[in-house]
């Protein structure tokens, strides 16, 4: 169950972050209250995770594969382009967090 609360929280982070783009400012009400509702969520079920899954671990699932995801949200959705640097840093914060779960000892799974 720990790596579903993450994921739940991973992709409602992701949710969250894109109605933001969507709300213009907090000027459109859907979208403004979509995001509150989805970081809501994403908090409680990241919290969740938190119980079982120790929390540096946790949080650089959480922000890496939420930085690819919102990334990859911004090219298909929002039309917006990444150049290489940007590219590169992508997969560094990837193989960042592969590093810390597979072979790091912090880890408890």
């Amino acid at each position: 169950m720990k790596y579903l609360y993450l994921a739940l929280a991973i992709v409602l982070e992701v949710l969250g972050s894109s109605f933001m783009k969507a709300s213009d400012g907090f000027s459109k009400l859907l979208p403004t209250t979509i995001t509150i509702i989805a970081y809501i969520a994403c908090f409680f079920f990241f919290s969740q995770a938190l119980k079982s899954i120790p929390l540096g671990i946790a949080y650089a699932i959480w922000g890496g594969l939420g930085i690819v995801l919102t990334a990859l949200i911004s090219v298909i959705i929002f039309k917006q382009s990444l150049d290489l640097p940007a590219i590169i840093g992508i997969i560094l914060i990837v193989a960042g967090v592969f590093v810390m779960n597979f072979f790091s000892k912090s880890s408890t799974h």
